[in-house]
């Protein structure tokens, strides 16, 4: 139910930022991500994975510069909360009885730059890259559905040190923006020789590329003497 809230509390601020948005060429937006998440793992069937919700944390501002009303570019700073839930092959498991499931993510510090191009005051896509620095590692353990496990690392060395990751999407003319994001990044270091806990599964054993559709809501701010 709260999710449900501020889903519809960026809805309502998303329809607000149109009327809100400069006819200027230098400025700036913040917002915030909702992300539907999965990742693509090379020793794991289809079934395996599971579709991950974060509406919590991701905070973004983005400086927008438009070269004319049809194409511009934007870059900025983000906190990301990425990961991904995956449930163990019984052949891995540690007690060949049980169901495990991993749920596994990463806090994010990005730096975008994309280029835009359409309507910018209205229906416009973009495209771009992002680098991204992995700061806060949480891995959750789940065996036959209760929780048995939680920790969280600050500059983990399980994950790599840096996450390179392309993205496409469009943006409404009322601030609500689309967004589809593959990250070419292992999400582990392939370095990092310890078993995952209840599995028979070393980190480096995995090759794990998420992937995510996100909705994302845009309020936009002039820049004084820009």
């Amino acid at each position: 139910m709260k999710k449900i809230l501020i889903l519809l509390a960026f809805l309502c601020v998303g329809s607000y930022s149109y009327a809100q948005r400069p006819n200027h060429k230098t400025y700036y937006s913040t917002g915030s991500e909702f992300i539907f998440s999965f990742p693509n793992v090379n020793n794991l069937e289809d079934e395996g994975t599971v579709m991950r919700f974060s509406a919590f944390f991701n905070p973004e501002i983005f400086i927008h510069h438009d070269l004319t009303k049809q194409v511009g570019f934007f870059s900025g700073l983000t906190l990301r909360n990425v990961g991904f839930i995956i449930d163990i092959p019984e052949e891995l498991v540690e007690v060949p009885s049980q169901d495990v499931r991993k749920k596994i993510r990463t806090y994010n510090v990005g730096i975008p730059l994309a280029l835009k191009f359409g309507a910018l005051d209205r229906f416009h896509m973009y495209g771009g890259y992002e680098l991204e620095f992995p700061i806060n590692y949480k891995e959750k353990t789940f065996i036959n559905e209760s929780k048995e496990d939680k920790f969280n690392v600050w500059f983990s060395s399980r994950t790599t040190t840096f996450n390179h990751s392309f993205f496409v999407g469009f943006e409404t003319p009322y601030g609500t923006d689309i967004k589809f994001k593959y990250y070419v990044s292992n999400f582990f270091d392939d370095s990092y020789d310890r078993t995952l806990k209840s599995t028979s599964l070393r980190y480096s054993d995995f090759d794990v590329n998420v992937f995510y559709v996100s909705l994302s809501f845009r309020v936009y701010h002039f820049l004084h003497g820009m």
